[in-house]
């Protein structure tokens, strides 16, 4: 199966005690990276889930998660800390004074500044219940992103087979060209031997190098079997029901080897010209595959 890294997914909760919102967005990435923006409230624990939910579920690609929390019977009444501010704003105020700096907006400073408001009395039942509620929304979020992930996926499976199939079709050509191309290359081969024999200065044994390296450089044989066997894989693990992304970028280099060294060995203008079919066809693939999980 081809799933895509860039994926969407958003998310709210909404209930008498509590508002929650989760935005899930994902990009391409070589591994993963987890960028997460949550209320303090949840603190480093909770962080910590919610990374390891992510990983476990998206595998890899640039996630970032927004979460947005809003606790609506949370009220500052009775809670703000009167000495902690009283104590704030004097040495604030001391301190503009002494460099000459304006003190109008001093109280704004001062309610920014740690412990100014007391904390909530602690409610298990209540902590627990807001954290299910997260919990389920952040779930839900990722149902859609993999979802998204799954569709665009189809699209590039989709791409992927035709571009393959271009590959496959030139590779056709190719293979009922060569036997042309070998005919063409041994005429001047016996020509290169006519010349070579009526040359006082004939060498048997220049000769016979030069026939074994004619053979080694130019004879694809090897090339184009491995070539049909990289083409039949790549197609196999398109249909694959595990995430494929890394198995079809192997592939792709694999078939980029066979597909240079078929170029480089042609010494065939039209047979060079399907090989640059086969390479924009290739390029496509590599560029595309570095977006699949």
């Amino acid at each position: 199966m081809v799933l895509s890294m860039t994926g969407f997914g958003a998310a709210t909760h909404e209930s008498d005690a509590l508002s929650v919102t989760a935005e899930l967005k994902s990009l391409n990435s070589k591994y993963i990276d987890i960028y997460l923006r949550l209320p303090r409230a949840l603190g480093a624990e909770r962080e910590l889930q919610i990374r390891n939910l992510l990983t476990e579920k998206l595998q890899r690609g640039k996630i970032n998660l927004h979460l947005e929390l809003k606790d609506k019977n949370k009220s500052l009444q009775n809670q703000l800390q009167t000495e902690v501010i009283a104590a704030y704003y004097q040495k604030l105020q001391a301190v503009a004074q002494q460099v000459g700096a304006p003190t109008d907006q001093l109280l704004g400073i001062v309610m920014q500044l740690p412990d100014v408001v007391a904390p909530d009395a602690r409610d298990e039942a209540a902590e627990a219940a807001q954290w299910e509620a997260v919990l389920a929304t952040i779930h839900q979020a990722i149902a859609q992103c993999l979802a998204f992930r799954k569709d665009e996926g189809q699209k590039l499976a989709q791409s992927f087979e035709n571009d393959v199939r271009h590959i496959q079709q030139n590779l056709e050509q190719i293979i009922a060209y060569d036997p042309k191309r070998v005919a063409n290359i041994r005429e001047r081969i016996q020509q290169r031997i006519h010349d070579l024999k009526n040359d006082e200065a004939f060498d048997p044994n220049r000769f016979e190098m030069e026939m074994v390296y004619y053979i080694e450089k130019l004879d694809i044989s090897e090339e184009k079997v491995r070539l049909q066997s990289h083409i039949d894989h790549f197609l196999e693990a398109l249909r694959h029901p595990e995430p494929s992304g890394k198995k079809l970028n192997f592939i792709a280099q694999e078939m980029g080897r066979e597909i240079n060294t078929i170029g480089s060995k042609a010494n065939d203008a039209q047979l060079q010209r399907w090989v640059v079919g086969m390479k924009e066809a290739l390029e496509k693939i590599k560029e595309q595959a570095l977006n699949i999980l």
